[in-house]
């Protein structure tokens, strides 16, 4: 069997050795005559598993002790209902900034619950840009400020933590954690769907400073309430064990490669390939984004028409290059390079792009 390579913007690639050794433990882990997936959570051979993936995660993102780490169910969407319920009273307004698909989807999942101030929108401008600080309209009591750390569907991320003075700033990481060297200490709350960079879909990782668990935010029903998670160590309920254990295989081979800093360097020397094969078309390939909000993890570009876009997807799987059609709200086509990309599958890329351009341009 050859791999191939898999650009799809999630679920994901997913590192080959934590594949093999996943497969290697699949029918019995760890000498115990059962697979892990089989166990109790509470049993202390998967709370062993359980410590050692926060450990592991807490040392990869250097996340300070005043921060509780949560494992929980679902993906990001879910996590972006839960936040105003935990964290905003009734009736307190929580600031958005839209940057693209995903900033809306996270004003959507609030509406039902707060009063949204959406301080700044880029739809306007077609999601090319991150607005401006300057131009941001933060309310002067908001619970907190939320922003997308990276846009899946439009490409564009953050390259800098924004300053919202004392409120507390929330982020969407779920496409870009682990990309690079990160100061948690500058947000309030970080959460990302695994299924990108930590692991695979089915669980997020919640990471939340502690003194704002103390607020009383919203009625809730206790599985909805971030306190009761935290102090049951995630397990307030049965969690999707074996994808907590894939997460926990995902952080540990990243720990491994060197930690954040190897794959920031990797992450550019990625993108860089891609973007300039886009940039040295001569038109051929476009990516509309601003080129200092570019990302590293998805790059959106555009073919002169429909008919090469169709043939670029269908003879790009034919090279062994997947998943490599854009989101049907953007169209086009999109790569997406997250750290279990190697290197060379996006020099693969960015030959198959320059060789289609000369055939086709």
């Amino acid at each position: 069997m050859t791999r191939a390579y898999n650009f799809s913007a999630g679920p994901a690639t997913l590192p080959e050795p934590v594949l093999r050794q996943a497969q290697a433990e699949m029918l019995e882990w760890n000498g115990i005559g059962a697979s892990l997936v089989e166990i109790s959570h509470r049993s202390a051979d998967f709370i062993a598993v359980a410590a050692q993936a926060e450990a592991d995660l807490r040392t990869l993102l250097s996340i300070p002790d005043e921060y509780a780490v949560l494992f929980l169910s679902g993906g990001a969407t879910t996590q972006q209902a839960l936040l105003p319920l935990n964290f905003a009273a009734p009736g307190q307004t929580v600031d958005y900034v839209v940057s693209g698909h995903w900033g809306k989807t996270a004003v959507k999942q609030a509406k039902p619950y707060v009063t949204v101030n959406v301080a700044a929108d880029g739809e306007p401008g077609g999601f090319r840009d991150i607005p401006a600080r300057a131009d941001w309209r933060l309310s002067a009591d908001a619970a907190y400020v939320h922003i997308t750390a990276n846009e899946t569907i439009h490409g564009l991320e953050y390259r800098d933590v924004p300053d919202v003075g004392a409120v507390p700033l929330f982020a969407d990481f779920s496409s870009n954690i682990a990309a690079e060297p990160l100061d948690v200490s500058k947000f309030g709350l970080i959460y990302a769907g695994a299924q990108k960079n930590l692991g695979p879909v089915g669980i997020s990782v919640v990471i939340v400073r502690r003194d704002l668990l103390e607020r009383d935010g919203q009625p809730r029903a206790d599985i909805f309430d971030y306190r009761s998670h935290a102090a049951r160590d995630s397990m307030l309920n049965t969690p999707p064990t074996w994808n907590w254990y894939l997460l926990g295989l995902t952080v540990k081979w990243m720990l491994d490669e060197g930690g954040v800093a190897e794959f920031a360097r990797r992450n550019a020397a990625k993108s860089a390939l891609v973007y300039q094969a886009i940039d040295g078309s001569g038109g051929f390939y476009r990516n509309e984004v601003a080129v200092p909000v570019r990302s590293r993890m998805n790059i959106p570009f555009f073919l002169p028409d429909e008919e090469l876009t169709a043939r670029f997807v269908a003879e790009s799987k034919q090279a062994g290059l997947l998943a490599l059609k854009g989101h049907k709200a953007v169209g086009g086509i999109r790569a997406s390079l997250y750290n279990a990309m190697p290197l060379a599958g996006a020099q693969a890329l960015a030959d198959f792009m320059r060789d289609f351009q000369q055939r086709n341009g």
